[in-house]
């Protein structure tokens, strides 16, 4: 399944003022990096992945229809899966976005050397 095109705009609608802000294909999807950190995704799966705070990885579970992301049959902190119909309004997908944006952000930048 291909991402959807029409989230990755609104994604990048929300973001294009962010310092850092590059775009790369990764994970069946289109990511949005800050200095070189994913944020957040349109994903291959459908919805978005967002990259957060690992210690706040229990509480969104538990507060939000947020699923944690399981890669190779791992579940990992700090990535969440959110599905299309919690982020097809504005205020939703920017409430993911900042939260991926401002844990992005507190990363230390990565160096083409790094990645």
């Amino acid at each position: 399944m291909a991402y959807d095109e029409t989230l990755a705009d609104r994604i990048r609608k929300l973001l294009v003022s962010e310092p850092g802000l590059s775009e790369k294909k990764m994970f069946g999807g289109l990511a949005f990096l800050i200095n070189g950190n994913m944020a957040i995704a349109a994903s291959g799966q459908g919805g978005i992945l967002v990259h957060v705070d690992p210690g706040k990885t229990e509480e969104l579970i538990q507060s939000t229809t947020a699923q944690m992301m399981e890669m190779r049959g791992r579940s990992m902190k700090g990535w969440l899966r959110v599905a299309t119909d919690v982020v097809n309004d504005e205020d939703s997908l920017a409430y993911w976005a900042k939260s991926a944006v401002d844990y992005a952000g507190s990363l230390p930048p990565k160096t083409p050397n790094s990645l």
